[in-house]
């Protein structure tokens, strides 16, 4: 019997877990609504999930109506489509709405929950208090998700990556700029000072290591300027090409599509792939000769990560790739 690859090449170091690239942001019912229904649109079209919804609870949302707000997201998340992959953004856990946040949602809707995403982690003894809220909301195993927003988060971000519980790691560009008291300019939250400024690239850069080196998905920050597609396309290509982010957050609908391309492999790459990956799975997995380089698991790691990160973008896969991603190993 053919072992498929992830049951070869899963104990790579660089392994990631299968979240999609883009995780999409929305605080407001009204827009709420919408992300679920267009999450639901775009999986029967593409026939997988693409995209995360996160349903906002922090800066995203209204402010006032704390309680009100967590019911609704309970609400929502319980009644999204068979298959979505819907998130809930809780308060920071000294703030507090922060517990009933957590009992209202992860209490009610945690089955239906693929994370809970908690802002402003400081520390581990931060994702240590959020664990024992998912535990006491009955949902223990329930990942967490963590914004790092502050240079002593930054700074503590490797050992905040090392705690098993936590699946990504974000960074959170605007609040890092406040934090700096007037230090770094206004146009360090733009498209373009946010990949120029010494400060702002060094925690990017940290925050992506922390996570690379612990197995953790990096997911890189807003970009502001959602109306510009070509600043955001060009802002999500840094991202994913030059800053090491496997993930990237989208804030309005429009920004959904410039990250699954930026994120996606192209047609060579993925036919070089499925090639390579054939010939490895025909060698049993032993070293190969493909286009006069030698290939061994090492690299069969990278190319299979490729074809994953391709179905999870929703490109076209040769047939001979897509038998990888039947129902047996979905």
């Amino acid at each position: 019997m053919k072992k498929h690859p992830r049951d070869v090449l899963l104990e790579a170091q660089a392994q990631r877990g299968l979240l999609p690239v883009c995780d999409h942001y929305s605080g407001v019912e009204l827009r709420m609504r919408k992300s679920l229904q267009l999450q639901a649109e775009m999986t029967e079209r593409l026939g997988t999930c693409v995209f995360d919804v996160t349903l906002d609870c922090e800066d995203g949302a209204p402010a006032g109506g704390e309680a009100e707000h967590a019911a609704l997201v309970a609400e929502l998340a319980l009644g999204a489509a068979p298959g979505a992959r819907v998130a809930a953004r809780v308060h920071p856990v000294d703030h507090p709405s922060f517990d009933a946040d957590v009992q209202t949602i992860v209490g009610r809707a945690g089955a239906r929950l693929c994370h809970v995403m908690v802002p402003k982690v400081e520390s581990v003894q931060d994702v240590e208090r959020a664990a024992r809220a998912l535990a006491a909301a009955g949902h223990p195993d329930l990942p967490l998700q963590v914004l790092i927003e502050s240079p002593a988060a930054v700074h503590r971000a490797f050992d905040i990556a090392a705690c098993p519980q936590v699946q990504s790691l974000s960074f959170g560009l605007m609040d890092f700029v406040s934090a700096h008291a007037g230090a770094i300019p206004s146009a360090g939250m733009g498209a373009a000072g946010q990949f120029t400024h010494p400060l702002v690239v060094r925690a990017k850069l940290e925050i992506a290591s922390a996570a690379h080196a612990h197995g953790k998905v990096p997911s890189h920050c807003v970009v502001t300027e959602f109306s510009d597609m070509a600043v955001m396309r060009a802002a999500a290509q840094k991202a994913a090409r030059e800053f090491g982010y496997a993930r990237m957050w989208s804030i309005h609908p429009s920004q959904i599509q410039p990250i699954l391309e930026a994120f996606s492999p192209d047609e060579r790459e993925i036919e070089t792939a499925t090639r390579i990956i054939m010939a490895a799975e025909a060698a049993d997995w032993a070293p190969i000769s493909h286009a006069s380089q030698l290939h061994d698991r090492a690299s069969y790691r990278y190319f299979w990560q490729v074809l994953e990160r391709a179905h999870q973008t929703g490109c076209a896969l040769p047939a001979e790739a897509q038998a990888y991603f039947a129902p047996a190993h979905p």
